[in-house]
């Protein structure tokens, strides 16, 4: 993209970016306004909808899970901390029940206590189909971490226990994702998710003030939050879907938007030029592709290796202007469970040997992809790029374009519901070891009951997870975690193309702001009125 047409792009777009109503320059209020890739607000109502952005934008700004991730610092990759629970431990007399003992003096936005009662609230709502608070979209957008949960109950006030239907060392992890909403809240607004959407009410870092859908979600700072550390330091939050990466940069160009994500790699020299800062780091992040092992090529593991090597993982880096890493599995190189994996160098002829090997030559095969997305990056390029790689190789490659919310949705629903997808580009999250490989593993997470899209099946893998389950010696269990990454990729359970860097321009006039390696982010470190 040229600077003229960036120019073009902010004169063509200041009436449509219009944001509204917002505070001049005599009133004190602080507006951090961002730019999301996400073509709408995520869901308000507890587990959000629009991928980990949903989760980063809503679900950690105006609620909190049992334990939090740590993105105080850029470091190190992120890792969990308590959160609204304080300490955590397996049973002694049962390795399947798993204790957890919370946070006292904790209050909702509207003013009620949290307690164990609201914990076995929101466990039960999510996973009991005869609940009253039970509701399916809730259900289904979570499903992949409660399936193997047997059951909550109640210690005491301040203390629960989480029954489990195996053997899980790892499931701690999972409680990071599920967020507690107020019961009174939601009870208020007569136990109807619709018009609680528009009055939620949690513990997080922010509040609720309001919502006009596809244009805006309002938030303002929860002064009295829990961890005085996290209180915001900015007075509103403002976020904006906007999932055209060219008019994320023309509205900071603008003025309009203060931080935008996922900017334009071909962009991100200009608005260097105008002053803007550009973090970066490596995140636990895999783009690539999930495949259907069921119902056409990819059942081929000749097939599915042919795909690997069909892929010039430089030139895609080279695309995105250096802004990605090479992926050579579903970990990078320098994660402790990469191991030494069956590495798919660039081999065109090799891709093409395999294919006629497998009597699939030219090899027909659907990919669905979305315009935009939580770490999708820049989706329609890359599958572009994709596309004519595989093609020079003996594939034939046919995209099929939909909205992200629609992708998500073919995830969660599986092949049984979507057999004509031979694979879905779907962006995912590594920061524990059941997001990033687990859940593609398991039979038990055959979609639409879990997070394995395409039914991939391997008694090995079933027998290894058990047995990494099973474990609860971390540096013992960690040895087994690389074991199933060597296995995830010899057997290629994805089409491995990258992993993304995270970029994100921020206006000159933002401070505080701590890119932390993770999918998820937090904004109330940052303030106005400084350079960065």
């Amino acid at each position: 993209m040229t600077l003229r047409k960036l120019r073009k792009e902010i004169a063509a777009g200041a009436a449509a970016l219009s944001l509204g109503v917002i505070p001049g320059a005599g009133y004190a209020e602080t507006v951090l306004r961002v730019a999301m890739t996400a073509g709408d607000i995520p869901l308000t109502i507890g587990q959000p909808d629009q991928g980990f952005e949903g989760y980063r934008f809503v679900g950690y700004k105006l609620y909190d899970s049992l334990l939090l991730w740590d993105l105080s610092q850029g470091d190190t990759e992120s890792d969990v901390i308590p959160g609204l629970a304080t300490d955590w431990y397996i049973d002694p007399d049962d390795n399947k029940r798993w204790v957890f003992e919370l946070r006292e003096g904790v209050s909702f936005h509207d003013g009620c206590p949290f307690n164990a009662d609201n914990v076995v609230w929101n466990y039960e709502r999510l996973t009991l189909e005869d609940h009253p608070a039970f509701n399916p979209q809730q259900y289904a957008a979570i499903r992949t971490r409660t399936v193997d949960i047997a059951g909550i109950e109640k210690i005491d006030d301040y203390t629960v226990a989480i029954n489990m239907k195996r053997t899980d060392s790892l499931f701690p992890l999972q409680t990071s994702f599920i967020f507690m909403i107020s019961q009174c809240a939601f009870e208020a607004a007569g136990s109807d998710y619709a018009a609680y959407a528009m009055a939620p009410s949690g513990t997080g870092p922010y509040k609720f003030d309001q919502m006009v859908p596809r244009e805006r979600l309002e938030l303002i700072a929860n002064t009295e939050y829990w961890d005085a550390d996290r209180i915001p330091r900015h007075d509103r939050l403002l976020l904006l879907p906007m999932p055209e990466a060219t008019t994320r940069a023309a509205a900071l160009m603008a003025g309009q938007v203060d931080l935008v994500e996922a900017p334009s790699p071909d962009t991100i020299p200009m608005l260097q030029g105008a002053g803007m800062t550009i973090t970066t780091a490596p995140y636990p992040h895999n783009w690539g592709y999930q495949l259907n092992f069921v119902d056409g090529p990819f059942a081929d593991i000749r097939v599915r290796q042919a795909a690997n090597y069909a892929i010039n993982r430089e030139e895609m880096v080279a695309m995105l202007n250096g802004y990605a890493l090479p992926g050579y599995g579903a970990y990078p190189p320098d994660s402790p469970y990469f191991g030494d994996p069956l590495k798919y160098e660039f081999d065109p002829e090799k891709a093409r040997a395999l294919l006629e090997e497998a009597g699939c030559l030219p090899c027909h095969v659907t990919f669905a992809v979305s315009t935009s997305g939580s770490g999708q990056m820049q989706p329609l390029p890359m599958n572009e790029l994709v596309s004519s790689q595989m093609n020079a190789a003996g594939f034939r490659v046919t995209l099929e374009v939909m909205d992200w919310n629609k992708l998500i949705d073919v995830s969660l629903s599986g092949r049984p519901t979507y057999p004509e997808y031979d694979a879905i580009n779907v962006s995912r999250a590594l920061q524990d070891p059941f997001s990033g490989l687990f859940r593609f593993m398991l039979e038990s997470q055959h979609g639409p009951a879990g997070g394995n899209f395409g039914h991939y099946y391997s008694p090995e893998a079933e027998a290894l997870i058990t047995k990494i389950y099973e474990t609860f010696d971390q540096t013992a269990r960690d040895a087994l975690i690389t074991q199933a990454h060597e296995l995830f990729v010899s057997d290629a359970i994805m089409i491995f193309v990258t992993h993304d860097t995270n970029p994100r321009a921020l206006s000159p006039t933002l401070s505080g702001f701590v890119q932390a390696q993770s999918w998820f982010q937090d904004m109330t470190p940052i303030s106005f009125g400084q350079t960065n």
